[in-house]
């Protein structure tokens, strides 16, 4: 039986789709590939065709020589030029288009912890930010290949999504991918009280704070050893120069 063209929700939910998975490890057989197909009634095959035209689409994959699948739908197109920059649309509205399509609500999100909310607008404004934040560690975490930046560790419990300008700062830039960074809790919560640093080159810095505390082992384990050294960047969404440089100027202790 020959399924119908995609529709405009249906591609909305493949961009989605686009921002949660590795690109590299994208294909008819990966789990996440099979869940949203399945979610949206259409092969794995399909979906990950459509994954692949995103790819055709993202300047940075092209810039390291991945250039997607050739062919491509206008359809595509208008949804890359609509959400491609405007995160917070893109996370919340193919979220409830997800919930749509399984006959439930937003609030039925099995990966998001919605128990114990208050009634009201405060409802709703706790469940969008609770949904936003979801979809900013799933898109940080799938650009780096599930490992932090600084040391490669690979298991997700131990993994954040950073931001590099804080949530409190930049409103409009809460769940932008290119204000994240992969990285474990120990330098997460370093980077956070500005520890340390990423330069906008994307060389590690160490805060003068740590020098009384060099004799101690794992104070050079942690911290020294990675000093100046380059992060591992993502395969897309790079860390914006402009964030990283506000980072250091204004969280970072020299």
């Amino acid at each position: 039986m020959v399924r119908n063209n995609w529709s405009k929700e249906e591609t909305i939910i493949a961009f989605n789709v686009y921002c949660k998975i590795p690109f590299k490890s994208s294909s008819k057989t990966n789990p996440t590939i099979i869940k949203y197909a399945n979610i949206i009634g259409r092969s794995p095959s399909a979906l990950n065709m459509k994954v692949g035209n995103f790819g055709r689409l993202d300047p940075e994959l092209k810039k390291q020589g991945i250039t997607g699948l050739v062919n491509g739908s206008k359809l595509e197109e208008d949804v890359w030029n609509e959400f491609n920059g405007n995160w917070e649309k893109l996370a919340f509205e193919s979220e409830e288009l997800i919930a749509k399509f399984q006959n439930k609500t937003i609030e039925e999100n099995e990966e998001i912890n919605l128990d114990d909310l208050p009634e009201g607008k405060e409802r709703e404004t706790i469940v969008k930010t609770r949904v936003n934040q979801n979809f900013f560690r799933s898109t940080i975490l799938s650009s780096y290949n599930l490992k932090c930046c600084i040391t490669g560790l690979s298991i997700p419990d131990f993994l954040v999504a950073s931001h590099i300008k804080p949530w409190a700062k930049d409103k409009e830039n809460r769940i932008n991918p290119h204000n994240g960074l992969c990285l474990n809790s120990i330098h997460d919560k370093a980077f956070d009280k500005g520890f340390i640093t990423v330069t906008p080159e994307y060389k590690l810095l160490v805060s003068d704070f740590f020098i009384d505390y060099s004799k101690e082992q794992a104070v050079n384990d942690f911290f020294f050893k990675y000093q100046d050294h380059k992060i591992d960047l993502p395969d897309r969404f790079l860390p914006s120069k402009e964030f990283l440089e506000y980072h250091y100027k204004n969280i970072f202790i020299k």
